[in-house]
């Protein structure tokens, strides 16, 4: 058995994975695969406007919003936002708070003035910066709840005075949040949704027709909303799966869900910090509850540790070059009986080598 804590792409439900792979033979008696079924068809269009549905029911969302599920991942996001939010004599903040954050920023100065509001980087962002005020002047204020490389987490999203923008990609329905307090969000479906090659966003549909620059139609998010996210042919299988873990996550719930990461979490940073040989490297009351980063304090034991964690069937567990040592992720489908896995070899690879 592996145990996977691989960033992304990730596990998902083994009854997720299991309908995928029925529909990918035969779509329920269709005699079709899902690969093959019309995107126009009524049976995938029901399924399209059922995924779009559970993702309004269980971001509590109402009608002043619209969801969509798009192409080009998270990263198309960077620029869409801008080109679509920030008019040529607006301001938009970023909070910078790691890799993708850095990308968004990089990406939003080619439209108009940037701001970023607050930023980690000296600390290797190691921590979120707090205390932020944003004020009613931006156009919007763009965060990255939860940062992958670096294994920080926006535990409490402030309310700044203006649209919050918010990149979700890797803690989407990972703890239940009220929608209706953001402008936008955004997140790739690799991480807690499915797999790779679709991109949900959430929008206010007030936010949209106020710059004045021409924009092209596929970057257009007016032009996903009237055409119900399907201007062009869209990802049906991505989001096919994406239905079916939405459908899970709704019969669970996201207060169920939430307990089950902090549960997880926990057993892994208290064995962390209960440790001489291992260390946290983010700041503890900013520490992820989807990617633990830690080192071992004897670097010359790296190589020994993952080889003993191969062995175990753990997977994944390698660290981003940005932070080195090891990354555990642990997203929504992950048990915590492989967390309890881990956490037994880290225990026993200090015993015998602490």
């Amino acid at each position: 058995m592996k145990h996977n804590f691989s960033a992304g792409p990730s596990i998902l439900l083994p009854e997720v994975f299991e309908e995928a792979a029925s529909a990918v033979k035969d779509w329920n008696g269709r005699g079709l695969s899902i690969l093959e079924v019309s995107h126009r068809g009524k049976p995938f269009v029901e399924a399209l406007e059922e995924a779009r549905s559970l993702v309004a029911s269980l971001l509590n969302l109402n009608e002043d919003y619209s969801v969509l599920f798009l192409q080009g991942g998270a990263s198309s996001q960077f620029m869409m936002v801008p080109y679509n939010l920030l008019p040529a004599n607006g301001t938009a903040g970023y909070l910078d708070t790691g890799s993708w954050s850095h990308k968004a920023i990089k990406e939003a100065k080619l439209f108009g003035n940037t701001e970023v509001l607050g930023s980690s980087e000296d600390s290797n962002f190691n921590f979120i910066p707090k205390g932020i005020n944003a004020g009613e002047d931006l156009s919007y204020y763009h965060i990255t709840t939860n940062n992958t490389i670096f294994g920080t987490e926006i535990h409490d999203i402030d309310n700044v005075g203006c649209p919050t923008v918010a990149d979700m990609s890797s803690d989407i329905f990972s703890r239940e949040i009220d929608g209706k307090n953001f402008g936008m969000i955004y997140a790739g479906a690799q991480k807690n949704l499915g797999p790779a090659g679709t991109t949900m966003v959430v929008v206010r549909k007030s936010l949209l027709g106020k710059v004045d620059r021409k924009i092209p139609t596929m970057l257009n998010y007016q032009t996903h909303i009237d055409k119900d996210s399907s201007f062009n042919t869209p990802p049906v299988f991505p989001i096919y799966v994406c239905l079916l873990s939405l459908r899970r996550l709704k019969e669970i719930g996201l207060s169920e869900i939430e307990r089950r990461n902090k549960a997880k979490a926990k057993l892994l940073y208290d064995a962390i910090d209960s440790s001489s040989l291992y260390s946290g490297t983010a700041a503890k009351e900013d520490r992820s509850l989807m990617n633990a980063t830690f080192v071992l304090n004897n670097n010359d034991l790296n190589s020994e540790f993952l080889t003993a964690c191969e062995h175990a069937g753990i997977v994944g567990l390698k660290g981003h070059r940005s932070v080195g040592g090891f990354r555990a992720s642990m997203y929504n489908a992950l048990p915590i009986a492989s967390v309890q896995v881990l956490v037994d070899l880290m225990k026993e690879f200090e015993r015998t080598n602490g």
